[in-house]
């Protein structure tokens, strides 16, 4: 199965916001860093600090971070700092965000590993705070920083106070520096919501609804009476119905409509259109509506992925569709076009990095004219295993949609949900095999670029040997799993024969088809391949391997087509 690639967000503050010059070159250190798109630079001058906010895969991103805070402590000088904003360092804070196939645990894990590097190699002592927090107490970035710079030289080698990486007696480079903050934590997503009225005192209203830490609880009149106090002199509070949210309402003189403003801190409590559903309900109490959703900064895929699949569901629809087709109803059912147009391309932070990304001219980007002339033209690649994994993704695109087709059916709509999840499957097998087209292609690259190593002496000849058979058992492995993935096609096309809409059986039965060849074919790319392994016991299990795959493929191909043929002659 093709790994999910993993993608993280890193938003560190520099305690310099008035400087352009010295803002650009740290800026500059994460700009030069490979594998790492800059997003987004935010200088204040009252508060002298700059967010800064970059994306990319994990290491990538941990090395651009570590460099942009060994700039930020060589040009920023804690001791003539002076701003608005609570700082304890010249890198003040430094999070460390999941966006795409990476937990939050691992992130931490990330930040933990960065915290202790920035000690011990830059010198600059380290707390960790959030999911990376090392104490309970330090989740809280307030506790971390407390007493701010100025109370570092107090806290530093205190032994309940001092930082988790790099405690030592207070000195000149301490002073300089001061400590940086690192850590974890979840997406955070900042949205206005967009209603039929001017009134602010309406909007707020909402706000209170639904924002986690809720309203006061008023003694009489529940506006104007007097606030209730527990027996410690605390205001009681209400609690609202969305957790890991904060909300206000205002309004926006650009646009003449009152909004209701939230962040999502915890984006799994609290998905995005869970929200934007509990604003809607609650605006309706109080007689208003909600015109449509304003996304503030980027938004990672999957807020928008769950809340198309979310509304097809509300209609009994199958997500089991195409990407493109799941954010079109997420936008549409959000009204993210209420204000202004919303391009995916411009708002989604894995298709920001994917567009600045260097060799982006994949197979499955090519139209299908376009596929077959690259494939008909003398150089070898794309060959026979990306076509192999290709007639693998155009087996499972039939058989997802004839379960499309049987969900959508009229009169089966207490089956809509049965055959969705099919569609659903159907869709996984396509884009990994779609992703084992280009897989394919890379393996053969690889083969070229280590027969293309120099050969000049002896431990070059031995380097370049390795790297052949490195690159040969990869381009060996990669059929293989072209074949595994091909074979799961058939469950999902079985079951469309068997269950599903009947006027369609025969592209089910296409689609099993086109499964074998893709299964017969990458077997044959292994064969070859594994020929060139000198491991003989590795190549033979390989083989062995790809012989049972095709035995068991031949089955299944004549026993689902046998069926096909007894259902058209009924």
């Amino acid at each position: 199965m093709a790994k999910k690639k993993q993608i993280v967000e890193c938003v560190p503050n520099f305690s310099e916001g008035r400087d352009m010059n010295v803002i650009k070159q740290i800026t500059s250190e994460i700009e030069k860093t490979s594998g790492v798109k800059l997003l987004d630079v935010d200088p204040g001058e009252a508060t002298n600090r700059t967010v800064v906010t970059f994306v990319g895969e994990p290491e990538a991103v941990v090395d651009a971070a570590f460099r942009a805070v060994a700039k930020a402590g060589e040009l920023i000088d804690m001791r003539k700092h002076h701003g608005a904003h609570p700082r304890i360092g010249a890198t003040d804070v430094l999070p460390i965000v999941p966006v795409s196939g990476i937990t939050l645990e691992e992130c931490a894990e990330l930040a933990q590993k960065l915290a202790e590097r920035i000690a011990s190699e830059l010198q600059i002592p380290t707390y960790c705070y959030e999911a990376a927090a090392r104490t309970p107490k330090r989740r809280n970035l307030a506790v971390v920083r407390r007493g701010e710079y100025e109370g570092i030289a107090e806290r530093i080698m205190d032994e309940n106070e001092k930082p988790d990486f790099g405690a030592r007696p207070y000195d000149e480079k301490v002073a300089r520096t001061g400590c940086t903050v690192v850590g974890a934590r979840d997406f955070l997503i900042a949205v206005n919501f967009n209603l039929n009225s001017t009134s602010t005192r309406r909007a707020n209203a909402i706000a209170f609804d639904v924002r986690e830490k809720g309203r006061p609880v008023r003694e009489g009149n529940p506006i104007t009476g007097k606030k209730k106090l527990d027996e410690n002199g605390k205001v009681v509070m209400q609690p609202g119905t969305l957790k890991g949210t904060k909300a206000i309402g205002w309004f926006i003189d650009e646009y003449g409509i009152a909004q209701v403003s939230m962040n999502i801190t915890n984006i799994n409590e609290t998905p995005l259109h869970k929200a934007f559903d509990e604003v809607c309900r609650c605006a309706q109490n109080r007689g208003l509506r909600v015109t449509g959703t304003e996304i503030v900064g980027l938004i990672p895929e999957c807020a928008l992925l769950d809340a198309g699949k979310y509304f097809l569901a509300k209609q009994q629809r199958s997500a089991g569709i195409p990407k493109e087709d799941i954010l079109k109803i997420a936008i549409k059912s959000m009204g993210l076009e209420d204000l202004r147009p919303f391009n995916p391309e411009e708002k989604v932070i894995e298709y920001l990095l994917a567009a600045g990304e260097k060799g982006g001219n994949k197979l499955v980007d090519l139209t299908v004219k376009g596929f077959a002339e690259e494939t008909s033209r003398e150089s070898p690649a794309p060959g026979g295993g990306s076509v192999s994994a290709y007639m693998g993704a155009l087996g499972a695109s039939l058989a997802t949609m004839v379960a499309n087709l049987s969900s959508h059916k009229p009169g089966w709509d207490e089956r809509w949900s049965e055959f969705a999840q099919w569609a659903e499957r159907g869709m996984e097998l396509q884009e990994e095999l779609l992703h084992l087209v280009d897989e394919d292609t890379e393996a053969f690259n690889r083969i070229m670029a280590a027969f293309g190593m120099p050969k000049n002496t002896d431990e070059e000849k031995q380097l370049r040997t390795d790297a052949i058979q490195a690159a040969t058992l990869f381009a060996t492995e990669v059929p293989l799993e072209t074949m595994k993935t091909s074979y799961k096609v058939f469950e999902v096309c079985r079951q469309m024969v068997t269950t599903g809409n009947p006027n369609s059986v025969s592209d089910a039965g296409v689609g099993a088809l086109a499964a074998r060849a893709a299964v017969i074919g990458a077997g044959m790319n292994v064969k070859i391949n594994a020929a060139s392994l000198k491991d003989r016991e590795k190549a033979e299990a390989l083989i062995a391997d790809a012989d049972a795959l095709v035995e068991k493929a031949n089955a299944e191909e004549k026993e689902i087509t046998q069926t096909v043929e007894e259902m058209i002659r009924k």
